[in-house]
């Protein structure tokens, strides 16, 4: 009687993995085909009406990045793919490596800062500069008192 349960529990377990393999090697070339047309086209489109300049502002692109990745779910809910997958991550690599390969980090454009804040670390390295070496020429003329 052991053996049969055995023996039950390795067809079951032989069953699942055959059926995780079949649905996995499904959604493959069908999933990634149509999270290209469907999502990946919308995300285009949105991304064409947008400036170029204004891709890395996350405030600017947040709701389309949203979309695509909800389109990638239902598209994987729909198909009966698991989410996230392999397919879905080289997806989402190859999208940033298009649309946000020259953004920072933080994900916020990099600007110059204002002339208020950027004035004075130029201005006082110069001022200190003519400062010192007005001294220095100042004290080489002055010569008493030094032994």
């Amino acid at each position: 009687m052991m053996g049969a349960s055995s023996a039950v529990k390795q067809v079951t377990v032989c069953f699942i993995l055959a059926t995780l393999a079949t649905v996995a090697l499904a959604c493959s070339s069908h999933y990634e085909y149509a999270i290209e047309e469907f999502c990946l086209a919308k995300f285009k489109l949105d991304m064409e009406t947008l400036d170029q300049r204004h891709w890395c502002s996350w405030d600017d692109t947040v709701e389309s990045y949203g979309e695509l990745t909800n389109c990638t779910y239902l598209v994987a809910l729909k198909m009966n793919c698991f989410w996230p997958n392999r397919l879905v991550d080289e997806f989402f690599i190859r999208v940033h490596r298009h649309y946000f390969h020259d953004c920072s980090l933080t994900g916020r454009l990099l600007h110059d800062p204002p002339n208020r804040i950027l004035g004075p670390f130029i201005i006082v390295p110069i001022l200190v500069t003519l400062l010192m070496t007005a001294l220095v020429v100042w004290r080489s003329k002055r010569t008493e008192g030094i032994v």
